[in-house]
């Protein structure tokens, strides 16, 4: 079957998850938490897993290691770059403007969704295995992201039914990524060359910089051991897919 449809189908369902907000609307404040805290240590074990071992080893086949750890390189620094850029959509002051920090938040998610895509792309160009595993981690890092960006636009002013309305909008950002990535793939190899390694440094940072510290923050016993179990099953999960031959 034609990549392009396992693209569109991969993308929608990664845009659709822009609606799981909806049903943390019914979660009480303290259990919601818990439920964040353990999503993002599963995510971060999944972009771990995919970056070392799909994405990397699959990148180190197609082209020279040094290049490929030259755009690994590359995509720290750039991911660097637009996280500092829209780092001051975050509210941290008394004073500061709350509607527009929330539309800088759509922005930046546009940003970041239309990249998921331009990545599912490639992945799927690739070859089929490695464009399910990439969906697979990009589903599991984008579900306590969404969960949070609803509420950030809550916290924004947005109305419930425009919070589920714009973040979705922004989702589908995700759909147009993967359409023009598949053309771009298939337009030039150098593409995939340089998107798999890019990915890879992408996966690597957000789970490092962004995920892990938010682990990190836990101090008991209980919650922490908790949550290195599920940064381990992120990675089991990933692993296994590959030791079942899904490539």
């Amino acid at each position: 079957m034609n990549p392009l449809f396992w693209i569109i189908a991969s993308t929608v369902v990664v845009s659709l998850i822009s609606l799981i907000g909806v049903f943390t609307l019914a979660l009480r404040e303290k259990y919601l938490e818990k439920i964040l805290l353990t999503l993002v240590a599963l995510a971060s074990g999944a972009l771990m897993g995919g970056a070392f071992i799909h994405l990397l080893p699959e990148a180190i086949e197609r082209a020279d290691s040094k290049s490929v750890f030259s755009w690994v390189l590359v995509a720290f620094v750039v991911f660097f770059v637009v996280e500092k850029i829209l780092q001051w959509r975050h509210c941290h002051e008394e004073n500061c403007e709350i509607h527009t920090f929330g539309h800088m938040s759509l922005l930046g998610d546009g940003v970041h969704n239309f990249i998921d895509g331009l990545i599912i792309a490639a992945a799927f160009v690739e070859n089929f295995g490695l464009g399910i595993v990439v969906t697979a981690v990009v589903i599991l890092h984008e579900v306590p992201q969404e969960i949070g960006d609803f509420g950030t636009l809550l916290y924004a002013g947005f109305k419930k039914r425009e919070a589920l309305l714009v973040n979705f909008l922004s989702a589908v950002m995700a759909v147009a990524g993967g359409i023009i990535g598949y053309f771009l793939a298939n337009a030039s190899e150098n593409f995939i060359n340089i998107l798999i390694p890019f990915a890879a440094g992408g996966f690597i940072y957000i789970g490092a910089s962004d995920l892990l510290p938010e682990i990190r923050k836990t101090t008991k016993l209980k919650e922490s051991v908790g949550t290195l179990v599920m940064f381990v099953l992120g990675i089991a999960i990933i692993y296994l897919m590959k030791f079942l031959d899904v490539e």
